[in-house]
């Protein structure tokens, strides 16, 4: 979903919380987990963390 402008540096939601807690873990990344991020680094983290778990279960 699209976030307007003043959306951006908003904290980030529960369900990123949630996402980035499951695929910090599932990546064995923790320090990628933080509870203090804004929506726009949550996101980021999310992105990368997916790309690394898909690149890691291609092999």
């Amino acid at each position: 979903m699209p976030r307007l402008p003043d959306q951006i540096d908003a904290p980030m939601t529960s369900p990123q919380l949630a996402t980035l807690r499951s695929l910090s873990a599932e990546a064995y990344q923790p320090k990628l987990f933080e509870n203090n991020l804004t929506a726009r680094e949550a996101e980021r983290r999310i992105l990368a963390l997916k790309a690394e778990i898909e690149l890691a279960n291609s092999f």
